[in-house]
C-alpha cells in the first residue's frame, strides 16, 4: 500500500521483482511471439474434436439434428457386434502394423546411425524418397504388385514356384498390413535414428570393457537408451493406422474393412452424423488407452532386460 501526497491512502498493485524479471525475460518474449500461432493451432485441434463430441450426444432424423442429450449412440457403438468387431479388427491390424514396422525400421536406423559414416544424410535422403509421391499412389502400387495378375504373382509363376496366380495376396487384412508397413516405414525410421544418434558411444565402449559382447551391450545399453525413439515410432504408426480409410478401401476388400469405413458410411450414405461421431469418439478413447498401455509395456520390457 502506497500513500500519495494530499490524498487518502490508495492501494497500488506493484508487481513483485520476480514477476517483472520474468515479464522481460527471453522466455516471456518467446511465449508472446508464438502465442498467436499456438492459440490458432490449439483452436484447429480442439474445436473439431469438441464439435464431434457434442454431435455424439445428439440424434438425427434424416437431415434434422435433435440436440437433446442421449447416450443411445454410444450404446449402439459399444454393443452392436458389427462395430465392435470392426474396432477390434482395426486395433489388431494397427498393432500388427506397428510391431512389424518398428521391427523392420530399427535395423535400418541402427545401420545408418552406427555404420552410415559420412553418408548418413544420403541414407536418410533415400529413405524419404517414397514419401515424395502421393500416399494414394503408393497404395495403388501395392494393389498392382499384389493383384491376381500383379508383379508378385507374375514373378512367382516365371520362377516356377507356383502354377497359377495366388488369390490370397489381395483384398484381405494381410494386404492392408503389408501396404501400411511400407507406407509408414520412413516415419518409424527417423525417430529411432534420432534416438540412436543421441546415445553416448562411450557407454557402449564401457560395456565392452566390462565384459559384454556386442549382443549384450546392445540389450543392456543401446536398446534401453533408444526406447524413446521406439515408443515414438510405435505411436506415430499405431495412432493413424487405426483410423486409416484409404488403404482398407483399396486393398482390404470385405476381409480388410476397418472402423474408419463404418465411420465414413455414417457421415455419408448413412446420414447419421451422431452415430458416426460416437464411433469416432469411442475409437479415440480406445486408441488413447491402448497407446498408454503400450508405453507402459515397453518400459516394463526394457526394465526387465536391463
Amino acid at each position: 500500500m502506497v500513500a500519495l501526497p494530499g490524498t487518502a491512502q490508495t492501494e497500488i498493485n506493484v508487481p513483485p521483482a520476480a514477476g517483472r524479471r520474468w515479464a522481460s525475460s527471453d522466455e516471456a518474449n518467446g511465449l508472446t511471439l508464438i502465442s498467436p500461432t499456438l492459440l490458432y493451432a490449439l483452436a484447429l485441434l480442439f474445436l473439431p474434436v469438441l464439435i464431434v463430441i457434442a454431435y455424439s450426444f445428439w440424434s438425427q432424423d434424416y437431415l434434422t439434428i435433435d440436440r437433446s442429450f442421449t447416450l443411445e449412440n454410444y450404446r449402439v457403438a459399444l454393443t452392436e457386434p458389427i462395430y465392435r468387431d470392426l474396432l477390434w479388427r482395426s486395433l489388431t491390424i494397427s498393432l500388427a502394423v506397428s510391431v512389424i514396422t518398428v521391427a523392420c525400421s530399427y535395423p535400418v536406423a541402427w545401420f545408418i546411425s552406427f555404420h552410415g559414416g559420412v553418408h548418413k544424410n544420403l541414407w536418410l535422403f533415400l529413405i524419404t524418397v517414397p514419401c515424395w509421391t502421393s500416399y494414394l499412389l503408393r497404395v495403388m502400387s501395392w494393389k498392382v504388385i499384389l493383384g491376381y495378375q500383379g508383379v508378385l504373382n507374375t514373378g512367382l509363376m516365371s520362377t516356377g514356384l507356383i502354377d497359377k496366380p495366388v488369390t490370397t495376396l489381395l483384398y484381405n487384412s494381410n494386404a492392408v498390413i503389408i501396404t501400411l508397413v511400407h507406407s509408414w516405414a520412413a516415419f518409424a525410421i527417423l525417430p529411432i535414428y534420432v534416438s540412436l544418434e543421441k546415445i553416448d558411444r562411450s557407454l557402449i565402449e564401457a560395456a565392452h570393457d566390462l565384459g559384454d559382447n556386442k549382443f549384450w551391450s546392445f540389450l543392456r545399453v543401446t536398446l534401453p537408451l533408444s526406447l524413446p525413439g521406439i515408443v515414438s515410432a510405435f505411436l506415430i504408426v499405431m495412432i493413424p493406422t487405426v483410423g486409416d480409410y484409404v488403404t482398407p478401401k483399396l486393398v482390404g476388400g470385405k476381409d480388410g474393412v476397418m472402423i474408419a469405413t463404418a465411420i465414413q458410411a455414417q457421415f455419408g450414405k448413412g446420414a447419421n452424423w451422431p452415430l458416426g461421431a460416437a464411433l469416432s469418439v469411442t475409437t479415440m478413447v480406445v486408441v488413447s488407452a491402448m497407446a498408454g498401455l503400450t508405453v507402459l509395456v515397453l518400459k516394463l520390457f526394457v526394465r526387465r532386460i536391463r
